[in-house]
């Protein structure tokens, strides 16, 4: 094993990817089954690099984690969020692609390994996009990827999953562009800035991801401070992407623009759910317009957005949201 603050020590062959997985207070075993997963990929030694970022554990994991050697590099650092752990796995990488793990997940080996045959085979990749899935159920036997598409162009036609652990992409790709401390819905900022710098971006249907949903994890919490830290990260997130697209050429500012509405639409409709309140509503509109976020832009983005867009100029429309929105099930 390598340990971070003892060793320095590098292969001399840079890997193909590097793994980051954020770790903070889990039980060992549900680490050590994130990181077999990364080991029964079609990947040698050489070709693999497993950075486990520890973010102030209060009990370290490493004696749980003696019997991988090498194969690991093990990082413990005081705790900073998953933000800063994130950026530290960056820094630390040096394998020509990344892969944001968390530890609570795993990759699912033969869609993940599609995902890698096609870095293999498409030198130009810059970001390989794949699906996940919390099924246990699911089997995907046949694997397909679209034509590439910038970035650019992708966030045009498609909307996107903003989770920063839903594609591979070139390290080379990230720049300076680093995940904000300290707040939720870093992955919602992150994301769109990546799609914009790369050049070519292929899409795949692999659920290559297992994503395990978890009691008393951030996103499940429903305390009043954790509800308004969320609201209050988010609107920031829409605020400074907004202000982003601004300084963007024409057109990047319109991809930007249209995944800031997405996601202004999705903060509106969290208010609605969450807080069930008119009151509430209101003031979440009144901040919006105010930024320049409301109404929702006049743009046919997808059947959804239309439809609740339209809802929302007018007192009965958001009236029906109120009452029928937090009795409906969200899809996907």
């Amino acid at each position: 094993m390598q340990n971070q603050q003892t060793h320095t020590l590098r292969q001399e062959a840079q890997p193909l990817v590097s793994f980051i997985i954020t770790y903070y207070d889990l039980p060992v075993p549900m680490l050590c089954k994130c990181i077999d997963s990364i080991l029964a990929l079609a990947l040698a030694p050489r070709e693999r690099e497993i950075i486990i970022i520890d973010d102030g554990s209060k009990v370290s994991p490493m004696n749980g984690l003696m019997h991988y050697g090498d194969d690991i590099i093990y990082v413990r650092q005081k705790n900073g969020g998953l933000s800063v752990a994130r950026n530290k796995g960056i820094e630390v990488a040096t394998g020509r692609y990344i892969q944001f793990v968390d530890a609570d997940d795993y990759l699912l080996q033969a869609p993940y390994d599609y995902c890698l045959g096609v870095v293999r085979s498409h030198q130009d990749a810059d970001m390989v996009l794949f699906d996940f899935t919390s099924s246990q159920r699911e089997h995907q036997t046949a694997f397909h990827v679209r034509q590439p598409l910038s970035g650019t162009e992708h966030l045009h036609r498609h909307n996107i999953h903003g989770t920063a652990w839903g594609y591979l992409f070139r390290a080379h790709t990230l720049s300076e562009l680093r995940f904000t401390p300290g707040i939720w819905h870093e992955d919602e900022e992150f994301t769109p800035q990546l799609f914009i710098r790369a050049e070519h971006v292929y899409a795949t249907d692999a659920k290559a991801y297992f994503y395990t949903q978890r009691q008393g994890s951030i996103t499940t919490s429903k305390d009043v401070e954790s509800r308004q830290k969320r609201f209050s990260d988010m609107k920031g997130v829409i605020v400074r992407l907004q202000r982003l697209g601004d300084r963007l050429p024409q057109h990047e500012r319109v991809a930007m623009q249209r995944r800031t509405a997405q996601l202004t639409m999705d903060y509106i409709y969290n208010t609605i759910v969450q807080t069930r309140s008119r009151q509430q509503l209101n003031q979440c509109l009144d901040e919006l317009a105010a930024e320049g976020l409301f109404p929702l832009p006049n743009h046919d983005y997808s059947g959804k957005y239309t439809w609740f867009r339209r809802m929302t100029t007018s007192s009965l429309g958001r009236s029906v949201l109120l009452s029928v929105l937090p009795l409906m099930k969200r899809e996907r």
